[in-house]
């Protein structure tokens, strides 16, 4: 549980500066922490990935549809809609970040199996 919420909170820091390689840290830290082989890597990899496009998905189904109805009222009738589209294209794009975390995390327990 610690593999993935250090991972989550490296993937939510990392992802932004540095798109592929912030997901494959924060993917390697998890795996590492998690340890126990490679499968618990990988799953701790991959549900730190899966946990921030969650959390983010959330937030952009709760801000956007706000932010759509302050800029443009016409179109308040449809918010909820574009909320929940929205938060289903950031759920899909970030599941490159899971993936990712799932090969990092594969790593970090190798390496930690290692030593």
């Amino acid at each position: 549980m610690l593999g993935v919420i250090v991972g989550f909170i490296l993937h939510a820091v990392l992802s932004g500066p540095l798109p592929l390689i912030g997901d494959f840290i924060a993917g390697l830290v998890a795996g590492f922490i998690a340890g126990g082989g490679m499968g618990r890597g990988a799953l701790a990899g991959f549900l730190a990935g899966i946990l921030g496009s969650l959390i983010l998905a959330t937030l952009v189904a709760i801000i956007f549809p706000f932010l759509l109805t302050v800029v443009v009222p016409p179109l308040a009738p449809y918010a909820p809609h574009a909320g929940i589209g929205l938060a289903l294209l950031v759920v899909v794009l970030s599941l490159k970040g899971a993936l990712i975390g799932l090969v990092g995390g594969v790593l970090g327990a190798v390496i930690r199996a290692k030593s």
